[in-house]
């Protein structure tokens, strides 16, 4: 018979780590006496990180007697108390090879389901002052797993564990975290898992996005069940020269290059919404400048076309601006990202704003070019009609679509544009402005622009009942950092590391447009990251949760741990990975 030896609790505090301060609860202390369980915690428990942990589905943390033993032979360590691995209960028997999601337990007066394996991360390897650990408990096998309070009540310390209710479908704790984190993901196993009411809602997500990378048969690479941002492997490694075949003015501020290969030979069609990274050397005794920009033409294998707007104080680009010329030749990444346009049959919305037309027109180009059926919105906001771009090209594309509709937002016009002729509304596009057009809320929405632009429609459209799988945004600057445990400090514009280094390979981080050498100091390309302010996400630190997974456009890294799930191709995990040469990171 189960037993349960000891009840643990523990409120958020702030732990030093690293010259930071961790908001943490895993630090729990064993209880005396009968404990009430409610449905979100037991009382007297709370969580640092809500995000990560707690919630319905998550209110009781397991871990096993068996596993301390494993761990202090295995760490060669026999210091530890129970809660040592942050758990609520502590208890004798239960191995994660036997007990399945789904499964019943009756403990005091309390009854509990089954819910997810552990997800672990960073603040477990600090608990037990082995950075490893996140790591360690995957690739073992031994996460310990979260219970649903179904009933709530009291329960204590040598409380008899009761099975009153056997899971469907019979999948143990190892073999569902198995299916997610370790190589691998057979569609039959992965059918299994979906077909479990028990399952957590994030889980069932991640083997979802799984079952649909299974069944593009190799068309994407890398676990999608952990990073859903993965996109297709890029066509080539590295830089590829491209010739400007020709130098368009878009608007007043907006730049477009249009580029062939030097030799005639094909391109690879770029999905509708990615994005290149051109490398610009601008002075031969200088590093090469980096930047992303997106696609703005019909997907093809002819020529791609970049636009650029010229920032006020943007050395890449004034120079493509001022310097550029039809004949140079430039190096260009592959088209990559996973910002792209969706195949169904349902209404489409695309929103942008500014030069954040550019991905949102290659969407346009695509849906014209397939004469599609779809209903289709174009909503765009610009300035004034001076800094409006594709206005002509995206009346022309709107034309070959059926069922389209069009709204064009100045928030400053000039004498000269038109209402109803070159603009329909003055003021900005927001959240008012789609519910006066009694735009479809069941539709997919793109969104580009401006951050504050895509936060405040993001949110308006949340909160209008919009669900977060049907709004998809891109961002031309770095994403916005995942930190868990840490606040937020105040944004810094990334910088040279305090002790920088002359000697190491050359880092450079695309979005950011800062290119740094290696130190020996830093043991991954996430502390140098970090040392420079660049906006980072990363959750485990050990090759285990593929939040840190990043576009590696060029060079070749080496890993220190393994990563337990490879990246996908094109990508690398910063958080256990170092430079074996220069390399470009899409950060």
């Amino acid at each position: 018979m189960a037993r349960l030896l000891s009840v643990n609790v523990g409120l958020p505090r702030g732990i030093p780590w690293r010259g930071k301060t961790v908001d943490t609860a895993v630090w729990k202390t064993p209880v005396q006496g009968p404990r009430q369980v409610r449905r979100l915690n037991v009382d007297g428990d709370g969580q640092g990180d809500v995000a990560g942990h707690g919630g319905e589905q998550r209110a009781v943390l397991v871990y096993q007697w068996e596993s301390y033993r494993f761990w202090q032979s295995e760490l060669g360590r026999n210091d530890f108390t129970y809660g040592q691995f942050g758990e609520n209960f502590t208890v004798d028997g239960l191995p994660d090879q036997d007990v399945c999601i789904g499964d019943r337990y009756r403990i005091g007066s309390a009854l509990f389901e089954v819910t997810q394996p552990r997800v672990t991360c960073y603040r477990v390897g600090i608990r037990m002052n082995e950075p490893r650990m996140a790591a360690l408990l995957v690739a073992r096998g031994r996460p310990g797993f979260y219970l649903r309070v179904l009933e709530e009540g009291q329960v204590e310390a040598g409380d008899e564990i009761v099975q009153v209710g056997i899971g469907p479908e019979r999948m143990t704790v190892s073999e569902v975290n198995a299916l997610l984190y370790l190589p691998r993901h057979p569609r039959r196993q992965l059918e299994r898992a979906l077909r479990i009411p028990a399952l957590s809602t994030g889980w069932q997500g991640s083997f979802q996005a799984l079952l649909l990378q299974n069944k593009s048969g190799g068309a994407t690479t890398g676990n999608a069940g952990l990073d859903p941002a993965s996109g297709p492997p890029t066509a080539w490694a590295g830089f590829r020269p491209l010739r400007v075949m020709h130098k368009i003015r878009e608007s007043s501020s907006v730049m477009s290059l249009v580029l062939e290969t030097v030799d005639d030979s094909r391109l690879t069609a770029a999905l509708p919404g990615q994005f290149v990274v051109l490398r610009l050397q601008m002075a031969t005794d200088a590093p090469a400048l980096m930047r992303s920009y997106s696609l703005s033409s019909k997907p093809g294998e002819q020529y791609y076309r970049i636009s650029v707007k010229r920032e006020l104080h943007g050395l890449a680009s004034a120079y493509i601006d001022d310097k550029v010329e039809i004949g140079d030749v430039l190096d260009v990444s592959a088209p990559r990202g996973s910002f792209t346009l969706r195949s169904n049959d349902g209404p489409i919305v695309l929103l942008s704003a500014g030069v954040g037309a550019t991905p949102i027109i290659a969407m346009l180009h695509a849906l014209a070019a397939e004469n599609s059926t779809r209903e289709v919105w174009w909503l765009h906001g610009a300035r004034c009609g001076h800094e409006h771009p594709f206005a002509q090209e995206v009346r022309d594309l709107l034309k070959a679509l059926p069922h389209s509709h069009s709204h064009v937002s100045f928030s400053s016009p000039d004498r000269e544009d038109r209402q109803g002729v070159d603009f329909d509304a003055a003021g900005h596009l927001d959240i008012e402005v789609l519910r006066e057009l009694d735009v479809p809320r069941h539709a997919n929405f793109y969104i580009c622009g401006p951050s504050a632009f895509m936060g405040d429609l993001s949110a308006g459209l949340a909160a209008w009942g919009v669900t977060a799988d049907q709004i998809h945004m891109e961002l031309f600057g770095p994403s916005p950092a995942i930190t868990p445990g840490i606040a937020t400090s105040p944004s810094r514009p990334p910088h040279l590391p305090d002790e920088p280094s002359s000697a190491g390979p050359l880092v450079s981080f695309a979005r950011s447009g800062l290119s740094v050498h290696w130190g020996s100091s830093f043991q991954s390309l996430l502390e140098l990251a970090e040392a420079c302010d660049v906006p980072t996400r990363w959750s485990c630190r050990t090759g285990v949760c593929h939040t840190c997974e990043t576009g590696l456009v060029t060079g070749t890294v080496e890993y220190q741990p393994d990563p337990i799930d490879p990246p996908a191709a094109g990508n690398t995990l910063i958080c256990c990975s170092r430079p074996t040469g220069d390399v470009v990171l899409d950060l």
